[in-house]
């Protein structure tokens, strides 16, 4: 399946801001889209869709900080750009503290909004590849049987093959036609390869 392409999320409650920085964004054939508010976005956004967020710091009823903490509860992984006033970089920092991506002071140059946005899409694209390879290793994890899991949990804590057979209560040769199951299933050309996707796939349970 085709991906989606990235969109740059600006959210100003100021419209000529809005608009401003939307031209821009459209000049160098980026997707843009504007929200004049907080609650705006969030009915609005998608988590599974790409791209970067450029929030305005200072807006009526919901923050930007507030919309941040909102889309960390929920899990949401978008980059966020904090765009401040003067007067706004200590709470740019504890943005920056909860996550935020970047932060950039007004009055600011053209070139140096489209250096963060370009910078947080290459984070966003990084942070999508790594959760889907994550996916990918987890999906294959649940096509192992209960006892290829528990050869593959002993092989990639070090253990040989005979010492997991004694283990398990099998014989060498069991463990061995597992253990190559297992190496299929996951796609692993090699036990180290193995550890690695182990590794990768986040579940504490089976971490070596």
């Amino acid at each position: 399946m085709k991906s989606r392409a990235p969109s740059v999320y600006i959210v100003d409650d100021d419209e000529a801001v809005r608009g401003a920085v939307r031209f821009l964004i459209r000049s160098v054939g980026l997707a843009a889209q504007v929200y004049a508010s907080a609650q705006e976005f969030l009915a609005a956004y998608d988590r599974r869709d790409p791209g970067c967020l450029l929030l305005d710091v200072r807006m009526p009823g919901m923050s930007g900080l507030d919309l941040q903490q909102e889309l960390n509860r929920r899990g949401a992984t978008i980059p966020v750009v904090f765009i401040t006033g003067h007067g706004d970089v200590p709470m740019a920092v504890e943005a920056m503290q909860q996550g935020a991506f970047d932060f950039l002071q007004k009055p600011f140059r053209d070139q140096d909004l489209l250096d963060r946005v370009q910078r947080a899409l290459a984070r966003d694209a990084e942070t999508r590849a790594r959760l889907a390879a994550r996916a990918e290793i987890r999906t294959r994890l649940a096509t192992l049987t209960p006892r290829e899991t528990e050869v593959m949990e002993l092989v990639t804590h070090g253990k040989a093959n005979k010492v997991a057979g004694a283990e398990l209560g099998v014989s060498q040769r069991t463990v061995e036609i597992h253990r190559a199951h297992v190496m299929e299933k996951m796609r692993a050309g090699s036990l180290a390869e193995l550890v690695r996707m182990v590794l990768d796939s986040g579940d504490s349970k089976q971490n070596p």
